[in-house]
């Protein structure tokens, strides 16, 4: 057979990966450099190439729309059925489904397993299809018999056309977990460029030809969004053919792999998605109290998403299998190991990025959003988001492993009762500070939420295990605090140097405000990781020298 199991072979990468740690949990040594990173560096490449080109539609967007009223309209709208990309594709059905999809080959071959495919992606093409046509109508008629205001109605129209889009983004999901089994991890996540690059065109060209003002040049947008999604879905059939699948219907109904996948990932709809079901329904109270709060709040949104869908979705991805293939072989203690190597580099990547976010929020929001209807008024509010929403980047990327770990070992249910939890904490803060802190409020309130997400999920991994081995990322917390914080510190009194010698008139002082700040923070934390002897920021140094075939150092 041409590929290994997948479980397997993850089970090899993760035994490599836990090598990095000695016997006692603490020592690093120099053995070959860690899989879970290469795989996920792999992986890395190709989102930061989707995240740059999702950062350019946000530039073009904020451009076209500003944080206005239309804005915040369009964007809850279309987070309606994005939401089913971060359920389905990042979420429960992934997590169902490959477990399946992958013991298929193993047990029963590869015809088998393209059967179970389509047996999956008929039912999903049924049940989506019945959604949007209930959703469709349900909107159509709520537009002719309410009496709405002109905010809400906007909203809905935008609805109605982007509606469609969720079965297309599900397929797309169903197509990327289906390459990632197979060993295909770079080609899956550049299908998001295609998705970026087609809704950047929608703006360019597209909206100048809906009409002359913003509430109807935005179904330009509206319009783009569906090509996007088709394109998004397209763009994995090249590799899915030359791996042998052919797309055949299979009716679902009986169907025991549909039944066994819509068991496992019904409970998990909700589980790994905490988060984003959180940005949602606090969205809409605050479209309900603004409008504008949810265009400001959104942009701080994708910021933050830069960082944590470059390492944070990566990582988790790739360990999904790495750890079920562990948990198949019961090797628990390589499972625990496993975990904490990648938690422990999820931490330090994320922790910098985080203290960056928070230090630089003004600068890095007026050097990639204040033009044409973004005002400074919008890089105030903006930021301010932003400042409120980093602090729980490393909670909201440890989420989705935690999540994940939970998914390796079959279980759905309790990452699904801990989101619940969550969602309702956020809830209550949301109504309790939106009012006195508006877009803040809906950051601090998401940050909270999700470390108190984290601290359950921990809690109740550790019952089930019987201990977590945690002990060495519980002492590298100190050393990395301490780096973060003179990190932060650098980075801030950096910027206020180059705001009181430059300003930020020309696009140069906007530059300089950013980078060198960023830079020196950077370094910074760097040095002092290293110079602490912390294994997670060893092992990256050597990695990037080995990529750049400059050798390899022993710490």
């Amino acid at each position: 057979m041409r590929h290994q199991s997948s479980g397997l072979a993850a089970a090899r990468a993760a035994r490599t990966a836990f090598g990095l740690w000695a016997a006692d949990g603490v020592q690093y040594t120099a053995e070959p450099m860690s899989q879970l990173l290469k795989a996920s560096g792999a992986m890395a490449a190709a989102t930061m190439t989707s995240r740059v080109l999702g950062m350019v539609r946000e530039i073009v967007y904020a451009r076209f729309m500003g944080d206005s009223w239309v804005a915040g309209a369009f964007q809850l709208a279309f987070m309606i059925p994005n939401l089913f990309r971060r359920l389905l594709g990042e979420g429960a059905l992934s997590a169902a489904f490959i477990p399946i999809f992958k013991e298929k080959e193993k047990r029963e071959g590869e015809p088998q397993m393209w059967h179970a495919a389509n047996a999956v992606i008929s039912a999903l093409v049924l049940s989506a299809t019945a959604i949007i046509v209930l959703a469709l109508i349900g909107i159509t008629v709520a537009l002719a018999a309410l009496a709405l205001p002109v905010e809400t109605r906007l909203m809905l129209q935008l609805l109605r056309v982007m509606f469609p889009y969720m079965l297309l983004v599900c397929l797309a999901a169903v197509f990327i977990g289906m390459l990632n089994a197979r060993g295909h991890f770079f080609i899956p996540a550049m299908g998001a460029t295609m998705l970026n690059v087609v809704m950047i065109g929608s703006v360019l060209f597209l909206a100048p030809r809906m009409g002359t003002s913003l509430e109807t040049q935005i179904f330009g947008l509206a319009i783009g969004v569906l090509i996007a999604g088709v394109a998004q879905a397209a763009f994995q059939l090249p590799t899915l053919h030359r791996e042998g699948y052919r797309y055949r219907w299979v009716a679902p109904w009986g169907d025991e792999t549909v039944k066994q996948v819509a068991r496992n990932m019904i409970p998990g709809t909700i589980g790994v998605a905490a988060y984003q079901l959180n940005v949602l329904l606090t969205q809409g109270i605050a479209f309900g109290v603004d409008p504008t709060i949810v265009a400001s709040f959104n942009y701080a949104v994708r910021l933050m998403e830069l960082p944590q869908g470059v390492f944070g979705i990566s990582v988790a991805t790739y360990m999904l299998p790495a750890l079920a293939g562990l948990a198949a072989e019961k090797k628990l203690d390589e499972y625990r190991g496993t975990l904490t190597h990648g938690l422990g580099h999820l931490l330090m990547v994320n922790l910098i990025a985080s203290v960056l976010l928070v230090a630089l929020a003004e600068p890095i929001v007026r050097l990639l959003f204040e033009r044409g209807r973004f005002t400074p008024d919008s890089t105030v509010r903006v930021s301010f988001a932003l400042a409120c929403l980093a602090p729980g980047l490393v909670a909201f990327s440890a989420v989705n492993v935690l999540a994940r770990a939970f998914y390796a070992l079959g279980d759905t249910r309790t990452p699904m009762q801990m989101s619940v939890i969550s969602l309702a904490l956020n809830l209550v803060l949301t109504i309790c500070l939106i009012g006195p802190f508006r877009q803040g409020g809906l950051g601090a309130a998401n940050t909270l939420s999700a470390c108190a997400n984290v601290a359950l999920l921990l809690t109740a991994l550790k019952k089930k295990l019987g201990g977590l081995g945690l002990a060495p990322l519980r002492r590298a917390l100190a050393p990395l605090a301490l780096a973060a914080l003179v990190a932060g510190a650098t980075a801030w009194l950096s910027w206020r140097g180059c705001e009181a010698w430059l300003g930020h008139a020309t696009i140069w002082a906007k530059v300089c405000a950013v980078f060198v700040p960023a830079g020196l923070g950077t370094a910074a934390y760097s040095g002092l990781t290293l110079a602490l002897r912390l294994p997670q920021a060893i092992e990256v140094r050597n990695l990037l020298l080995e990529r750049l075939g400059l050798g390899r150092t022993r710490a």
